[in-house]
């Protein structure tokens, strides 16, 4: 696991492209955690679908989502960015959410300029609000970190979908002149566009690859040259996960048992991430204590 001495901030300030797994529940997390990322990303998608069985379309409250971020966070010394959406709500609101992520240990948050109900930005009918009204909850959201300046505020701008790559960079712009650490241009279209967001910032940048999604996949290198920092993979492991369940069931459907399929991980070794052998030993230890009950 990544020590957390290493911060966020550290990490993004350095010259080398971070890559981070989106974590969506807590297997994901520590099967991920297994591989040593030096940070995770909270997947909004993934999240709200694992939790709630919902799509990401602004269903998800700030309750749902600090519990996650909680217990995702407890569960690893790991920086995790955290999905923070709209900041749930006004101005006050954000200020709340930034306060509780805090709080519930994330390293990082994540606020866009969609209107409410957002929608992840890789799907359809996404629409943004002015950028004067975000700007001013980045503000507030930096405001409210106060001297805590290890928690980073990741700016994130849905406009190009709607509006065009131009205004796309100018909100940017607009966020980080508010006191944004990190900025975040969602789904451009095309190399050509993730070297123009490259070239007009020197701040830390992130790459949303979305696997299937709105924008090309070059290789991290390609990234690193372009002028990012952060490479985010938020739907390979749901994906994934999706694809291996759909062939489990599937052969268990088809056949009515489990024999000749193959594609598992070890019983035994799964039970040992899962925290079982903390368990065992406990047992073996007070074994004579239990037995005289």
């Amino acid at each position: 696991m990544q020590n957390k001495a290493v911060s966020l901030k550290t990490l993004l300030n350095q010259k080398e492209l971070v890559v981070s797994p989106g974590i969506f529940d807590l297997v994901s997390l520590k099967i991920a955690d297994q591989f040593k990322f030096p940070c995770l990303y909270m997947t909004g998608y993934g999240t709200v679908a694992s939790y709630l069985g919902l799509p990401d379309a602004g269903l998800a409250t700030y309750s749902d989502m600090v519990n996650r971020v909680q217990a995702f966070c407890s569960a690893t010394t790991t920086p995790i960015i955290c999905d923070g959406d709209t900041g749930y709500g006004g101005l006050l609101n954000v200020a709340h959410t930034v306060e509780g992520y805090i709080r519930a240990g994330a390293a990082g948050i994540q606020l866009e300029d969609q209107q409410f109900p957002k929608k992840c930005g890789h799907t359809k009918g996404r629409r943004v609000i002015g950028a004067s009204e975000m700007a001013a909850k980045i503000q507030v959201a930096v405001d409210t970190r106060g001297t805590r300046s290890e928690f980073l505020i990741i700016a994130r701008t849905d406009a190009r979908t709607s509006l065009g790559l131009d205004e796309a960079l100018r909100r940017a712009e607009c966020y980080l002149n508010a006191g944004a650490d990190v900025l975040f241009v969602e789904s451009p279209e095309s190399r050509d566009e993730l070297e123009a967001i490259g070239r007009r910032f020197d701040v830390p940048l992130v790459a949303n690859i979305v696997e299937g999604g709105k924008t090309p996949q070059p290789t991290a290198q390609e990234l690193e040259q372009m002028g990012f920092s952060l490479a985010i993979h938020p739907g390979l492991g749901f994906l994934a996960m999706g694809r291996a369940l759909q062939a489990a069931y599937g052969h268990l459907n088809k056949t009515g048992d489990s024999l000749g399929y193959t594609e598992l991980a070890d019983f035994e070794a799964f039970s040992k991430l899962m925290g079982f052998q903390k368990v065992w030993d406990f047992d073996d230890k007070y074994r004579e204590l239990d037995s005289a009950q």
